[in-house]
């Protein structure tokens, strides 16, 4: 058996040689493992924006009521194995090495067959599978990696549910230029007679997904914002009422700051009760699974007065900022962007729309790396805060803690900056 750090390093090297396959290809891959997503209920989940915080929730909710409940999302913060929880824990090293070591031999043996090697995210989600057979998970909350249609997570022929979140602008140059092109992309989810849940407030969005729907003889429920009015809000959390319609209403506390996941809290609620229709989960323990949940980095208070979030794309720049215009007092910002990301449109819109007491900006990413000092200038060019640039990621952070004052922190800009602060907070206390 291959040992943990055996695993992880051939599967990290698997991008440098492979590259997304046909369906067919996967196919072949799952039904060689055994394809064991046909003994789990499924609840498979796509969206922009929202959809790992959905799966969170659904999670939290499921485990909480007693079900032994597999939880397959994506990308990872700090280590591989955050991608595959059971009942809210990620699974260990020895369950992931075991699980590829199955993966790998099934990958030698079609290779040597004539197919084609699978790729990253296809080997992950064979591992996944794999260890959540191994793990007796009843429930699957299934997240889609990139898009819907032709994604890997798609083989999975049967969910007892499908769930579409918020559809904007993002991974364009695979899924589409218009909003309308993407909604077709993520509602290829959608399977023969099975419900859809979906986040209905861009029309253009809806229309794509309602059409989808009605084509595969699908029943769906729309989240409408009108749906929930929120009642409080805390520096970590907020009050709302759900009055959705497909059941009683609920008081909901979602344990975030952000108003998108009173959104995707309320997708999950509903989701909950297509999945549930007889009860089994009471709307208190529905309600506590929302009030409990944690999902790393979005929105993450680690700290206090310290806040870290993944916003790395427009949408999540415009939550982002709508967030913190709700917080009274001072903020700060510590921010870093890759190269693949529009940095200075990221960083001007941050700016028109939130006054930062400071900004203090660092570098990640790698090959995709953005030098703190060009982050820098850019942000010198739309604020008049004093910016100051530290190229290691734990001198930035020190800096920006020093700088804060009484205010909030926000770390932003990428998930690969948020890993590295998870890392460092792991490893000692600031």
């Amino acid at each position: 058996m291959m040992n943990y750090t055996e695993a992880v390093d051939y599967i990290e090297s698997t991008p440098k040689f492979t590259k997304k396959n046909k369906p067919e290809n996967t196919r072949e891959l799952i039904c060689r493992i055994g394809r064991p997503e046909r003994k789990m209920k499924v609840i498979h989940v796509a969206g922009t924006n929202g959809k790992g915080s959905v799966c969170a929730f659904l999670s939290s909710i499921l485990t909480g009521a007693g079900y032994r409940t597999g939880l397959f999302t994506s990308p990872h913060l700090v280590e591989i194995t955050e991608r595959f929880a059971v009942d809210g824990t990620p699974v260990s090293h020895e369950d992931f090495a075991r699980a590829f070591t199955r993966v790998k031999q099934v990958t030698d043996e079609m290779t040597a067959d004539g197919f084609a090697h699978p790729a990253y995210f296809e080997m992950l989600f064979a591992t996944g599978l794999l260890i959540f057979e191994e793990k007796g998970v009843e429930y699957l909350v299934l997240e889609t990696g990139l898009g819907g249609r032709l994604d890997a997570t798609n083989l999975v022929e049967r969910p007892i549910a499908c769930v579409i979140t918020s559809i904007s602008l993002d991974h364009m140059e695979y899924l589409g230029d218009t909003v309308a092109e993407i909604a077709g992309e993520k509602a290829g989810i959608i399977k023969e007679g099975v419900p859809v849940i979906y986040d209905g407030r861009d029309p253009e969005a809806a229309a794509v997904i309602a059409a989808q729907a009605e084509r595969m003889h699908a029943k769906a429920y729309r989240y409408d914002a009108r749906m929930s009015q929120i009642l409080g809000k805390t520096d970590k959390s907020i009050d709302f009422l759900l009055d959705s319609g497909y059941d009683e209403k609920m008081n909901v506390t979602v344990p975030y700051l952000a108003p998108y996941q009173v959104v995707n809290s309320s997708l999950a609620l509903i989701a909950l009760r297509v999945i549930d229709p007889g009860r089994e989960i009471s709307t208190a323990q529905a309600v506590a699974g929302i009030a409990r949940t944690r999902w790393p980095g979005r929105m993450e208070t680690v700290m206090p007065g310290v806040v870290l979030d993944g916003a790395h794309n427009a949408d999540g720049i415009r939550e982002f900022i709508r967030t913190i215009q709700g917080v009274p007092g001072e903020t700060s910002l510590l921010f870093s962007a890759v190269a693949d990301k529009e940095y200075e449109k990221m960083i001007r819109e941050i700016c028109e729309g939130v006054n930062f007491s400071s900004v203090v900006v660092t570098q990640v990413g790698g090959s995709r790396v953005v030098p703190a000092d060009v982050l820098a200038g850019v942000f010198r060019k739309y604020t008049s805060a004093p910016v100051t640039a530290k190229a290691d990621v734990r001198e930035a952070f020190e800096t920006a803690l020093a700088g804060r004052g009484d205010g909030m922190l926000f770390c932003a800009g990428s998930l690969y900056l948020v890993g590295e602060l998870k890392a460092l907070l792991a490893e000692s206390p600031f």
